[in-house]
This record gives structure tokens, sequence and C-alpha cells, in this order.
């Protein structure tokens, strides 16, 4: 009885990971690539003489970089399942496999 509550707490505890992680983390990355934009620019857009920054124009692409890959890979996992392949992490990149 035991273990299976250590076990149902371990898989909550894992859901509201990739929940945060997925469900509110590549929202807020994608919120802090457009901050990082308008920084770039200069600050408000009433300023005629606001100095660019390039290094916003790069945390910005930096970030929506970071957004892309979420949803590649998450798109990846989606249409692996559905052609009976399975996606492991080996390294940095994702590998498919067959499912035995």
């Amino acid at each position: 009885m035991g273990s299976l509550l250590v076990l149902t707490a371990q898989g909550a505890v894992q859901l509201l990971i990739a929940g945060l992680l997925l469900g509110a983390g590549l929202p807020l990355v994608f919120a802090l690539g457009i901050r990082s934009l308008a920084w770039a620019e200069g600050g408000k857009a009433e300023r005629s003489r606001a100095q660019p920054r390039p290094v916003g124009k790069f945390l910005a692409w930096l970030c929506f970089g970071v957004v892309i890959v979420g949803i590649v890979v998450g798109l990846l996992i989606i249409i692996s399942s559905g052609l009976g392949l399975e996606v492991e992490f080996r390294g940095i990149l994702p590998t498919l496999t067959r499912e035995d």
C-alpha cells in the first residue's frame, strides 16, 4: 500500500512539473522574448532618440528558439506515438525507436 502511494505521488509530481514547464513555461519564455524585443528597440515608443540594444535582439531570438524547439519536440512526441514509435533522449537530440 505504501509503495503504491509513493508511485502515485511521484507521478503527480512529474505531471505537475511537466504542466508547469510546458503549460506555463513556453508562453513565459515567449513573453520574455517579446519583452526583449521591446527592450532592444530602446524603451518607450514615444522617445525618438532611444538607443538600440543588440543584446536585446539576441536574447529575444534565443527565447523564440527555445519556444520553437519545445513545440517541435512536443509535436514529434505526439506524431511518433501515433506511428508506433517512441522518442528517447540520449544526449541532446531525440531519437525515434520502435515500441516493443
